[in-house]
């Protein structure tokens, strides 16, 4: 089953806790605080495997965890590191973050690897706290939560060259007759359902890779039929190859065929539009082919190349035309921005530590990613651990904030759903 589109979620692995402990050894007057730091928890890692073509593993596999680190040991001993996560995925895959629309990573070679969430750090034990003041702490930090985070992974097919057409146009037949890919082939609309890719290699020692793309009908850059699917695959292609059904099968138009696929192209994101284009009149082994092709040669003054997929006739120029195109063209980018995009550069606002916001109950509800992290690797059964943490809200402007909110003595606070009383 082709699988070119998965959406997942994935939370790396939480830091270990420390520990508190104390030196206790003959000899060893007032041996203090020997609690260590827990081990780093496992990050989640997304490697390009060449064996892989789709991305059906992913889809049963909706949540992910990274395992977490060891917590700290006696005698200071650091736990230890969690080992990392490894998903092997299609090359070709690029990772989004689904909420923010943010690319994490595009995997384009065997073995490349995108770090998709980080684990976290390990929480510091007793012994780390020890100053020249607090000579013997009794409290420790639990480990730092992993990322976590939903995330999107589109597969989009590595080609040197797509071929773009309406269904039953000979893209099957063609890309079969020059390579060893076998596409089903039959005499009906939509036959191919996934992209197929061939090897071409030609007499003179040179190749490239050549993609069958399922036919697009008009409407597609909308998602008319499987159209956003489609042309998600065309985006990475150099050369774009579009076959136009000169026999006019059917009886449909030639022109209006090669009008209607152009404009899905280039209402499509990617400016697909702009990128080399090769046009090919095929069956032109039917009798109807020549007549039609006088009529579309009227309107369309661009340089044509006549073949039949079906007799391999002229087969030879139209790859050879493909080759010296590919060595003229250089890469796209495959996250360019579209040329009618006004692009401003500014300062990036740096996430807010915090946020206050009133309940409909009177509770003052704290949250945000900074605070909720600081929250989760303290240690309340620690009475210090408590007032550390009460002077790290302070130092962070929370109280002051409340404050101005109108907070009074005995109002609720809530962090995550731990609830208490301010008291000023």
């Amino acid at each position: 089953m082709f699988i070119d589109l998965v959406k997942m979620e994935v939370e790396a692995g939480k830091g270990g806790d420390g520990i508190v402990a104390y030196r206790r050894e003959l000899k060893v007057e007032r041996g203090g605080p020997f609690g260590g730091s827990g081990g780093k928890g496992g990050t989640i890692i997304f490697k390009g495997s060449e064996g892989l073509s789709t991305l059906l593993d992913l889809r049963y596999n909706k949540v992910l965890k990274g395992n977490p680190g060891e917590k700290g040991r006696n005698k200071g001993q650091f736990g230890a590191n969690a080992e990392d996560t490894y998903v092997s995925v299609p090359v070709g895959t690029t990772i989004f973050d689904d909420k923010t629309g943010r690319v994490i990573g595009d995997i384009t070679e065997n073995g490349q690897e995108v770090v998709v969430a980080k684990g976290g750090r390990g929480g510091r034990g007793n012994m780390a706290f020890a100053t020249g003041i607090m000579k013997c702490p009794d409290f420790c930090e639990k480990g730092e939560p992993g990322e976590h985070k939903f995330i999107r992974c589109e597969l989009r097919v590595l080609a040197d060259c797509g071929l773009v057409g309406f269904p039953s146009v000979g893209k099957s037949t063609l890309i079969s007759a020059v390579s060893a890919a076998k596409p089903k082939i039959a005499a009906y609309h939509f036959t191919t359902l996934v992209p197929n890719l061939g090897m071409v290699r030609l007499p003179d020692g040179r190749d490239f890779v050549m993609a069958d793309l399922p036919g697009i009908i008009e409407g597609a850059h909308q998602g008319a039929g499987l159209g956003l699917q489609f042309l998600r695959h065309i985006e990475r292609c150099k050369v774009i190859v579009h076959i136009i059904d000169m026999a006019a099968t059917d009886g449909r138009d030639p022109y209006e065929d090669y009008v209607t696929i152009n404009n899905e192209l280039k209402e499509y994101k990617m400016n697909l539009a702009n990128r080399p284009m090769i046009i090919v009149a095929n069956k032109m082994d039917q009798p109807e082919a020549i007549e039609n092709l006088k009529k579309f040669k009227e309107r369309v003054n661009e340089d044509i190349i006549c073949i039949s997929a079906y007799t391999k006739d002229n087969l030879n120029e139209l790859l050879y035309k493909i080759a010296d195109t590919l060595e003229n063209t250089e890469a796209f980018s495959l996250f360019e921005e579209d040329e009618n995009d006004v692009v401003e550069y500014t300062l990036k606002e740096e996430e807010k530590f915090f946020e206050i916001e009133v309940q409909s109950d009177g509770v003052f509800n704290v949250h945000g990613e900074g605070i909720e992290r600081l929250f989760k690797m303290t240690d309340f059964e620690s009475d210090t651990g408590q007032h550390r943490f009460a002077r790290q809200l302070r130092t962070y402007g929370v109280d002051d904030a409340l404050r101005k909110l109108g907070v009074k003595n005995g109002d609720l606070v809530r962090i995550l759903d731990f609830e208490f009383e301010f008291i000023d």
